[in-house]
């Protein structure tokens, strides 16, 4: 199986800028690593099994570069997570204090996190994209909604 370069990025664009803004924290970064990955992609020239390994091959990419890009020097000393955070627009302001939330998340758990309820991938599903164990993501799942839990706790006791 294999979609044409507009039709994947169609398909999946919006998806792979999550998955790399979840690891860049920097919408120009994240940018970056879906044109890298759609030019990967489609110099590539690869077949694929079906439509669920393309995005599990373009989400896994995606993270691959993104960690890439966030640990370089020039990434590491130029832009912080507000900045980012500033130009995200949510519907309910609910929303973005769960967004900012995760983004504070150390990167094992955010990745998860995101890859768990926004990408709506099983947990054998993580496992097998990540190249890690089933219990190895439970486990990084459960402490993930731990500390989310506990941040978000926090703000809401601020709140009153």
């Amino acid at each position: 199986m294999r979609l044409t370069t507009d039709e994947a990025f169609r398909a999946y664009g919006d998806r792979i800028f999550r998955a790399a803004l979840s690891v860049c924290r920097n919408r120009a970064d994240a940018d970056d690593v879906v044109q890298d990955v759609m030019i990967r992609y489609h110099s590539l020239g690869q077949q694929y099994e079906s439509e669920e390994h393309l995005k599990a091959w373009l989400l896994r990419a995606a993270i691959n570069r993104a960690r890439d890009v966030a640990s370089s020097f020039w990434r590491r000393n130029k832009t912080s997570w507000e900045d980012c955070m500033a130009e995200a627009a949510f519907e309910e302001p609910a929303d973005g204090r769960l967004f900012a939330a995760v983004m504070e998340l150390p990167e094992r758990y955010r990745i998860v996190i995101h890859l768990f309820y926004y990408e709506d991938y099983s947990v054998r599903e993580i496992a097998k994209l990540l190249h890690s164990r089933e219990g190895t993501v439970k486990s990084q799942l459960s402490r993930g909604r731990a500390l989310l839990k506990t941040k978000l706790k926090e703000e809401w006791d601020d709140d009153e």
